[in-house]
């Protein structure tokens, strides 16, 4: 971005508190959807400068930390084909599966390969015809388009040896599925704005009509969240459940119409397993059929592997918002980045990582006084 400096000017970030303070009067419970949020609270101490009244609650926006375990097995069972050139993004191969992980496999003689985009895995599916190269597409709305544009033109070019493994989930019917849930606490929130930068917010007023919750598109730099909670607050505070797009710059009501078209051309809508939560109706995507020959799951018929989470694992209540990462008994002990027993442990967008590696690791943690140079 070109005025990144912009964004975390204490200053400013001191006048948004201000005016949070001044605007709030009850205590209220905002979520923040998105994983990259949830690090940039941590990271600045945004949560510990907001007034005490203003509770923010992480919730299931990290891609890697929802691919449930069963896709991570089947990663596994495929990645150990010895035909297999199996590619990922780097922030998958710790994710432990049933007994070990991506790495483990690569250590064992699996062609386990990192790549930056899934074009990459394209290329290598040309340059190795006599190899079944399988890429690993999981994430939100933000991942999603260039995935379905890579299969698209695996399809067009007749590149019969590439497929991929999907796991895409998209975030209303999450926040569906948490408003519903009877022991939900929140009361508005902060959508991700580079979801909405590809889908829009279209979807979004419906949701804030139902459920009567203010629903903010928020960015991602301390300024961003701030002005995401200042809005959020006001509305509360009026008892006003909208939509309000507090990221101007990257999202427009409409989203980006040539990656939803690519969505739609590619993916139909599918219920999805949510890791820790369940299955959410229509919260994810599938190969559409003309595009059922490069789907990995149906090529290497590992559509029955089913498991079972680690019961010692509560990764799944900290995406619902029901525990911060600090309150799991594992936390820091039997639980850490070299030994996690969850992805949220070991994602760059994990709210455990986040804790862990800003030092949370008290349940009393002292909030400090606010000082300009603590937000940036």
């Amino acid at each position: 971005m070109k005025y990144i400096e912009e964004f975390q000017d204490p200053k400013l970030a001191g006048r948004l508190l201000d005016d949070i303070r001044a605007t709030v009067t009850r205590p209220w419970a905002l979520m923040e959807v998105c994983g990259g949020q949830t690090h940039s609270i941590i990271r600045h101490g945004i949560d510990q400068l907001l007034p005490e009244e203003v509770e923010l609650i992480h919730g299931p926006g990290c891609p890697v930390c929802v691919t449930p375990l069963e896709v991570i097995d089947k990663a596994l069972a495929i990645a150990s084909r010895p035909e297999v050139i199996f590619c990922s993004f780097g922030d998958m191969l710790r994710v432990p599966g049933t007994g070990r992980d991506l790495f483990q496999v690569r250590g064992e003689g699996g062609d386990v390969r990192v790549v930056y985009s899934p074009l990459d895995a394209l290329r290598i599916a040309e340059e190795n015809p006599d190899r079944e190269v399988v890429f690993f597409g999981i994430g939100f709305e933000t991942t999603a388009p260039p995935n379905a544009m890579t299969v698209h033109q695996a399809r067009r070019r007749g590149i019969r040896n590439f497929s991929l493994l999907v796991s895409h989930v998209r975030v209303p019917p999450a926040i569906e599925a948490i408003m519903q849930s009877p022991d939900c606490r929140v009361q508005g929130f902060l959508a991700a704005g580079h979801v909405c930068s590809v889908m829009g917010t279209r979807e979004y007023p419906a949701l804030a009509e139902r459920f009567r919750v203010p629903i903010v598109v928020t960015g991602f730099e301390p300024l961003d969240i701030l002005e995401g909670v200042r809005r959020t607050v006001r509305q509360l505070e009026r008892g006003e459940h909208t939509v309000d797009n507090a990221y101007p710059r990257a999202v427009r009501p409409e989203g980006n119409p040539a990656a939803r078209a690519m969505l739609d051309d590619v993916f139909e809508v599918a219920d999805r397993a949510w890791r820790g939560i369940g299955v959410i109706p229509d919260s994810g995507w599938r190969l559409a059929e003309r595009y059922r020959d490069h789907d990995a799951e149906h090529r290497f018929q590992v559509g029955d592997i089913a498991t079972l989470e680690p019961a010692e694992c509560r990764s799944g209540e900290v995406l619902q918002g029901l525990l911060k990462p600090h309150e799991c008994e594992a936390f820091g002990t039997a639980c850490t980045p070299r030994t996690p027993l969850g992805a949220t442990m070991v994602s760059s967008e994990g709210a455990c990582a986040a804790y862990y590696l800003y030092r949370r690791l008290e349940l009393d943690v002292t909030v400090p006084q606010r000082e300009e140079s603590s937000v940036v």
